[in-house]
């Protein structure tokens, strides 16, 4: 066996001595679409005041798991008011997405239980089900018939799907997926990390914008994307659940909870949301002029259906150079390649922003033609 490290022939042979995302830094007037800050609300003024305020006042004075938190703590009130804002009994905060998905499989599944995913669905719930000893069954892209067929061959279970799939920017057939669910008498996980601010009037998310809130029992959501904090929620179908799931994962036992600048940056992150409706208004004409103007011509956009519009490069080291093109023409996206994709399959994701101005919109337009992938 070679005494080489195997991140180190990884490095030489796939990525010619590169790093598959890490390219060149932004230059004056660059178009930057590679965070997940789709409202453009990282830097609102009312949300760093009311951090900064939080933080002089209080500090870091909550260095315990969220499990001890009662009464009217404004984390407890927090869960709350975001248990409202997307038609559910109630809510628990978390310090992440993934800690979020992975803390509510464990909480959720037992060894053996059928959990029945979509291929695409985000790698932390496929971890968290791993981790519960689940019986894992994945189903083909948005293939409600192929669901179906693997109820009916395994029996009720859960199932899990993003209603805006992060890779590629396809939703759900969330409508469809819930009739099925009621069908067979099965759980349903929907994860609204890159549709929870951005859609609905209210920035509510899918799930509760199609109305569909009192059938899907468990929304999750990463708060570091539309909300531009740090944290993850669970939304629950049952109040007397959030009291459980605090003492069954482990994410929610044995890490502490969050800083009360965070919970005081994602309260008032949630009022602009509901507030400011012109940026999920902006939001939508921007990717639906990109996605018009790249799908017309000829460009395969993989099902793209909102806001995250992805360019297939092939391996790394094509997705590399498809990267350096753009990037030398101004647009930055980000890279994703194993594990977030299939080793033949990585990408560049464009992430939309209500902050792109025409101009910037129509140079990004122009430079993906330029660069399309042959």
């Amino acid at each position: 066996m070679s005494r080489t490290p195997v991140a180190t022939r990884r490095v030489e042979q796939d990525w010619d001595g590169r790093h598959p995302l890490h390219g060149m830094p932004p230059g004056p007037g660059a178009v930057v679409v590679n965070s997940n800050d789709y409202l453009a609300l990282a830097r609102h003024p009312r949300v760093l005041k009311a951090m900064s305020a939080t933080l002089n006042a209080d500090g870091n004075d909550t260095l315990m798991s969220g499990v001890f938190l009662n009464g009217d703590h404004p984390q407890l009130c927090l869960e709350a008011d975001l248990a409202r804002h997307v038609g559910a009994p109630a809510g628990i905060l978390c310090q992440s997405g993934w800690a979020a998905n992975t803390g509510l499989l464990q909480a959720l599944a037992e060894p053996g239980t059928p959990v029945y995913i979509d291929i695409l669905a985000h790698m932390s719930l496929w971890e968290g089900a791993r981790n519960a000893g689940a019986a894992l069954h994945r189903f083909r892209h948005n293939d409600i018939g192929h669901l179906r067929r693997r109820i009916t061959d395994h029996g009720p279970g859960i199932i899990l799907v993003d209603s805006i799939y992060s890779s590629d920017g396809s939703t759900c057939p969330l409508g469809q997926v819930a009739d099925l669910t009621d069908e067979y008498g099965c759980v349903l996980v929907v994860d609204e990390s890159h549709s929870l601010g951005t859609h609905g009037d209210r920035g509510e998310g899918m799930t509760a914008a199609a109305g569909l809130s009192n059938r899907v029992h468990f929304q999750t959501a990463s708060l570091s994307k539309a909300f531009a904090g740090r944290a993850g929620f669970i939304s629950t179908c049952e109040e007397s659940f959030t009291g459980y799931l605090k003492m069954r994962s482990h994410p929610a036992v044995f890490s502490s909870t969050l800083l009360p600048h965070d919970i005081a940056g994602l309260a008032e992150t949630l009022t602009v949301i509901r507030q400011d409706t012109w940026r999920r208004t902006r939001l939508a004409e921007i990717a639906a002029r990109v996605r018009a103007e790249l799908s017309g011509a000829g460009m395969d956009l993989h099902g793209s259906a909102s806001h995250i519009v992805s360019l297939e490069g092939g391996d790394e080291r094509q997705t590399m150079a498809l990267r350096d093109a753009l990037e030398q023409r101004g647009v930055f996206g980000s890279v994703f390649c194993p594990p977030a994709t299939p080793r033949t399959r990585s990408l560049v994701r464009l992430s939309l922003h209500a902050a792109l101005t025409d101009t910037e919109v129509a140079h990004l337009i122009t430079t993906c033609l330029t660069c399309r992938p042959t």
